[in-house]
């Protein structure tokens, strides 16, 4: 590398659950630098997702997104490796904070492509379906699993 590793900036926490998590998961909502109208779309979503979970749950709403978002990372994920002239898709254990971006990632995208009236509104319903672990962010993970098993034969070429 020509220039040294760019440092990692502290991330300040949101205003109303003062997490770290959630500021990173707005930041990745956001489109257009737009936080604030972000800000606005995870908090509608936390606060539907408040109003439809069992009232015998003693979780919370933003206890409910936390294990979404854990249901939805991956273990492993496959990655290209040119052997000979051959490429192998090679099964790859994933660090903990790519874990966590791919989690955001796919709950992100898959409540985009949802057919719900407004954001708020996928983003709640596709949390509670990866909650209940089920839903398009959830079968992202589980075909990413199936494919690291598939190629578990080529896991000798790991470096």
């Amino acid at each position: 590398m020509r220039k040294n590793k760019a440092k990692k900036r502290p991330l300040i926490p949101d205003p109303k659950f003062n997490d770290q998590l959630v500021a990173r998961f707005v930041n990745m909502l956001m489109w257009d630098g737009k936080k604030s109208v972000a800000y606005k779309i995870f908090y509608d979503s936390i606060n539907i997702i408040d109003e439809r979970r069992n009232k015998d749950e003693e979780k919370t709403a933003i206890e409910i997104w936390k294990e979404a978002l854990s249901n939805v990372m991956p273990h492993v994920e496959v990655r290209s490796r040119r052997v000979g002239g051959a490429t192998f898709q090679i099964p790859m254990q994933i660090r903990p904070d790519r874990k966590v971006s791919l989690a955001m990632k796919w709950l992100i995208s898959s409540s985009r492509k949802r057919n719900e009236s407004s954001m708020s509104l996928k983003l709640a319903n596709e949390v509670l379906a990866a909650f209940k672990e089920e839903g398009s962010a959830v079968k992202k993970r589980v075909d990413t699993h199936k494919m690291a098993e598939a190629n578990k034969a080529f896991s000798h070429f790991r470096f």
